[in-house]
């Protein structure tokens, strides 16, 4: 789109930012008002919610309920999973998938027409609606581009960054864009009565990751500048296996594949996970994150071998991750497939409320830059794309069910200037995260990267980067106050639960701030402990 199509938006009713699933979903549910989605590339290219293999978690089988997949949600979510929200959760799976129907989702289905349902790690039932085997999230989000092309209530702006939150006082009046890809264009501003942040998750502040490049933390970033909450920061989520064939991002090999047998073996041919937990390789993610991190630092090797679970059959179960190996070289019905964990799902974000409300007036966050408290400390396989619709329709909800606060003029948070990305910093930046803020982590190296951190914050040039850095110090300052470890935040020097730790995380970005002032002039505690 041009500029002179923002320029019209001078007072835009309700602007979405972000063209994955939440945002997306959120404008089809808001439809027929009137409402702008901005998204930083072109629909269904930036967004991870297209790249899900999984399939979206949904008790709609025959003796499966609910109750049953809130139960496994709080099971794996290391103790701190909001039970109401998990339950909540569950109980609209299924209206959601109707939806999703609706819109032209073509959900696989069994001999007698009903929804197909799978397993995967730590759900007591198979339960995960897939589309193809692979291809749910590229199918879901091909499906709800075409409904939001047939709507004529919604207006897309692709090629746009936010960059910005505008406010006064506590409220959020509008935002400041700029055109992707052009560091020194001039910045645009769109006043609004509602903002929804739909921007996507951290994985690409990692240097190894299966998120886009799209997914850097901004959403976070700009809401934790304006002064929004923000929540359990420090709990990211690395998938186990995801394909190490040279690629930024890194394909995935998708755990239903692991649901339908494929194992864990190391370079010796050894199945490591049998020693590590009962369910072996359909463990927690965080327990296999580590499983495959250990044998990697031990140089064994790792790799997913599904040459018996699947063999000639792999083609056509799963073609995406097969696609991915044989263009690199791989054969997966007849090789095991080199892997190594990769970031892949923040359970933190902005704080939201049960209609997905931020602590800012006229701000909704939904997806993953959101933190609901449905995943606590380790999110439950095929939850994320749930999540994202389940709140996606609840905030449509709540716009259109109570009044809106007249626009006023966009005050503070304007930045003007801006200069180029540059490459070397932003490479460091990814580098320190995965070394130091990755599948293991310990106080030493935590205070080094708020440090880093913090310089990159306080004297960049550059927006992007500046906002990358203002996430990754946030996680890493989490993560340095978090002295145990729960869920997918394992420490080192911390390597047992502390029952007096066993609750979420709620920061700022002055909170954040303020620990790095600790940690810069004090040496991190580092010992060895079995509990905090």
């Amino acid at each position: 789109m041009t500029t002179s199509s923002i320029a019209a938006l001078s007072n835009s009713d309700v602007v979405i930012v972000g063209g994955g699933l939440a945002g997306l979903f959120c404008a089809l549910k808001l439809a027929p008002r009137p409402v702008t989605v901005i998204s930083a590339a072109p629909l269904g290219e930036g967004a991870s919610s297209a790249w899900a293999q999984g399939g979206i978690a949904a008790a709609v089988a025959d003796g499966d309920s609910a109750e049953s997949h809130a139960a496994d949600t709080i099971a794996v979510g290391g103790g701190i999973v909001d039970e109401e929200v998990a339950l909540g959760l569950a109980r609209e799976a299924g209206a959601r998938i109707h939806d999703l129907l609706q819109y032209g989702v073509p959900f696989d289905r069994d001999l007698e027409g009903r929804l197909a349902v799978g397993r995967e790690a730590a759900h007591s039932a198979r339960r995960i609606v897939h589309v193809q085997g692979d291809r749910a999230g590229k199918a879901i989000i091909a499906a709800l581009i075409e409904a939001v092309l047939r709507t004529p209530s919604i207006h897309v702006i692709e090629g746009y960054v936010a960059e910005a939150l505008l406010t006064e006082g506590d409220a959020v009046t509008g935002l400041q864009l700029r055109k992707a890809g052009d560091a020194v264009a001039a910045p645009v501003i769109v006043p609004s009565r509602a903002i929804v942040l739909a921007t996507g998750g951290i994985g690409h502040l990692y240097a190894v990751t299966t998120n886009p490049v799209e997914a850097s933390g901004s959403g976070l970033a700009i809401a934790a500048r304006a002064g929004a909450v923000i929540a359990d920061p420090e709990f990211v989520q690395f998938h186990p296996t995801a394909i190490m064939v040279g690629r930024d991002p890194a394909p995935l090999a998708t755990e239903a594949l692991r649901g339908e047998g494929a194992t864990l073996i190391n370079g010796k041919g050894e199945r490591f996970m049998l020693a590590r937990d009962p369910l072996a390789e359909l463990a927690p993610r965080d327990i296999v994150a580590r499983g495959v991190f250990d044998e990697l630092a031990a140089g064994r090797g790792a790799f997913l071998d599904a040459t018996q679970a699947l063999g000639a059959k792999f083609a056509a179960r799963f073609p995406t991750v097969y696609a991915s190996c044989i263009a690199a070289g791989l054969d997966p019905a007849t090789q095991p497939i080199p892997i190594a964990p990769a970031a892949h799902y923040h359970m933190g974000g902005i704080a939201v409320d049960h209609h997905g409300r931020t602590s800012l007036k006229g701000l909704w966050a939904g997806g993953e830059v959101s933190s609901t408290g449905a995943h606590g400390a380790n999110r439950l396989a095929s939850n994320s794309l749930l999540e994202a619709v389940v709140y996606a329709a609840r905030i449509a909800d709540d716009i259109n069910g109570n009044p809106l606060a007249a626009a006023g003029r966009p005050r503070d948070g304007m930045i003007s200037r801006n200069s180029a990305m540059p490459p070397l910093r932003e490479a460091n930046l990814r580098a320190m995260m995965s070394s130091h803020v990755g599948v293991v982590r310990d106080g030493d190296d935590l205070a080094e990267a708020i440090r880093t951190f913090t310089v990159i914050e306080q004297t960049t040039g550059n927006i992007a980067l500046r906002n990358m850095a203002t996430t990754a110090l946030i996680v890493a300052a989490s993560a340095w106050s978090r002295c145990e470890s729960r869920g997918a935040h394992y420490r080192s020097d911390y390597p047992a639960e502390d029952p007096t730790q066993r609750h979420r995380t709620v920061t700022t970005l002055d909170e954040a701030r303020n620990i790095a002032a600790m940690v810069a002039d004090t040496a991190p505690r580092k010992r060895t402990s079995t509990g905090a």
